[in-house]
Parts: structure tokens; C-alpha cells; sequence
């Protein structure tokens, strides 16, 4: 279902939840262009695409669609990987990072949901879940390795040049294939897979450190 109808019956949640998912995507694209950038690739600086400023990342296309099947997506952000000394190294952390800083926004609002002045503000107590929930989302949807997600470039890091140039060779068609994978249904079980891994990962981590 998309966000239309959730806007219709809801405005006020509507408006919180669009304002995290919105930067919750920003920060995930401006993480792919700070550790290019941190490798050597400045093609995400030149471009504009280190900013908070979501005119540089939205997606015309893929936030009309968020809005009508709830499902959507940002500008990718330009990497030059031929810019990196190491290729695969640059590759795995260009590519891992949008993920990882979902995760980290999850972990961040899952941590201060532990205070008890934060759990019982009534905007907290409110935007905090939305941001933990949308970022545990976004990040292990992300992880689905099946272009153009992050997670298909994960995996071609550890893949030979010939598998990595067979895999790319299904990023033109990429949403296609996400999209009808949806549909059907046959992409749940690896969503709650990917959702369990990451729920799991920062289960531990709160175990670890109490």
C-alpha cells in the first residue's frame, strides 16, 4: 500500500513518517558519496550530492511511486569506481555504507528510546520508532543482492571481474525485476531474512553493551 491513504487517514503521523524517510534516504546516499569521496572519488562532490538538501537526491519517478505502491527511490549517487587504488576494497565500503548508515540512525534511535526523559516525550516517543522501524527497513532492503541494490555491489566485491560484469549486466532491468519479485510475493522470505539478520545484528550489539 503506499503512502497515499496513510496520508488520508493519518496527516500528522504521515507528515513525521515523511520527513525521516526522506532524510533517512538522504543520509543513505550521502554516505555512498562521503566514503567515495574518502577513497578518492570526487565525482559525488562535483556533483552536488554531499548536501542535505533534497532537491540533489529525489528521484522524481521514484518518489511518485513511493507514493502510490509504497515502494520508491533516490538519485544514486555517482561513483567513479576507477578512481580507487584498490577497486574491490573501494566497492565493498562505497557500497556497504548506505546500509551501514541505516543501521546506525536504527541503533541511534533504539539507544535513546532507553532513556526514561526521552520515552516519555510525547515527540520522541513518537518519531523515535518511525526512525528505528524506516532505517531497519531501508537498510536491509538494501542489502538484497540483486542490482542496482547495494547489496548486488557487496557481493560483486568478492566476485571475479567476469561475474562482476554478468551480475552488472541486470542493472537496467534491475527494478523491473524487484518490482515484479514484490508483487508476487516471492521476495518476502528474503526481506524477513535480510530484516532478521539486521534485527538480530543490533539485538546483539544492545546485549553485548548493557
Amino acid at each position: 500500500m503506499g503512502l497515499i491513504s496513510f496520508l488520508l487517514s493519518d496527516p500528522f503521523s504521515f507528515a513525521i513518517l515523511a520527513v525521516i524517510l526522506l532524510y533517512s534516504i538522504i543520509f543513505h546516499e550521502i554516505a555512498h558519496g562521503w566514503i567515495a569521496h574518502l577513497f578518492g572519488d570526487n565525482t559525488a562532490l562535483y556533483s552536488g550530492r554531499l548536501t542535505l538538501n533534497p532537491k540533489s537526491h529525489l528521484d522524481p519517478i521514484g518518489t511518485v511511486a513511493l507514493f502510490l505502491v509504497g515502494f520508491g527511490w533516490a538519485r544514486p549517487v555517482p561513483v567513479n569506481y576507477s578512481s580507487f587504488s584498490n577497486r574491490r576494497f573501494g566497492l565493498f565500503f562505497v557500497a556497504l555504507a548506505g546500509c551501514a548508515t541505516n543501521i546506525l540512525l536504527a541503533i541511534i534511535a533504539l539507544f535513546l528510546l532507553q532513556f526514561n526523559f526521552i520515552n516519555t516525550n510525547p515527540v520522541f516517543i513518537k518519531v523515535l520508532p518511525y526512525m528505528a522501524q524506516i532505517n531497519i527497513m531501508l537498510g536491509a532492503f538494501n542489502l538484497i543482492p540483486i542490482p542496482p541494490l547495494d547489496g548486488s555491489k557487496v557481493l560483486m566485491s568478492f566476485l571475479s571481474y567476469r561475474a562482476q560484469e554478468r551480475l552488472s549486466m541486470l542493472e537496467p532491468y534491475g527494478f523491473f525485476i524487484l518490482i515484479i519479485l514484490l508483487f508476487t510475493g516471492l521476495l518476502n522470505p528474503v526481506i524477513a531474512f535480510m530484516l532478521s539478520l539486521v534485527q538480530n545484528f543490533i539485538f546483539t550489539l544492545f546485549r553485548l553493551f548493557r
